[in-house]
């Protein structure tokens, strides 16, 4: 059985970072609703659980040192937000296959980045692979700097 609540941190996760990466270095507003979709409170006002798994996974990435924000708009949106100097750099990085490729071969390759296989990734919707990467990447950007 899947980790649902994994997957929907994955696609969370990538669409911060590509919607942040986009935006770089400009510091803008990061709404919850642009990353999880539209929320539909209960009659008491309370945020469903979907989208309050959204705005903990924005909170979880500025505590990882994956982006900068400047506080919180309710439970709603991060004031200011950006990438942190080693996402950003990260990436930028090629993949690593790009990577080993442009070593055996220099001459005329191009560099595929982490971001545009993240873009790529997430647009074919296949969670299995976006979980993948998301996992990936997040392990091996821990020593990135």
């Amino acid at each position: 059985m899947a980790d649902l609540h994994i997957d929907d941190f994955c696609k969370d996760t990538a669409k911060t970072l590509i919607t942040l990466y986009n935006r770089f270095p400009q510091k803008s507003i990061l709404y919850v609703e642009d990353i999880t979709g539209p929320d539909t409170p209960d009659e008491f006002g309370l945020h469903s659980p979907r989208f309050q798994a959204g705005f903990n996974t924005l909170l979880w990435l500025a505590e990882t040192d994956y982006l900068y924000y400047k506080q919180t708009i309710r439970q709603e949106a991060l004031e200011e937000a950006t990438l942190s100097h080693r996402a950003f750099v990260f990436l930028c990085s090629p993949t690593d296959d790009a990577l080993q490729q442009f070593t055996e071969n220099p001459n005329g390759l191009q560099l595929s980045t982490r971001i545009s296989l993240l873009k790529e990734t997430l647009a074919t919707r296949s969670s299995d692979a976006l979980r993948d990467l998301i996992l990936h990447y997040l392990k091996t950007s821990r020593d990135y700097s």
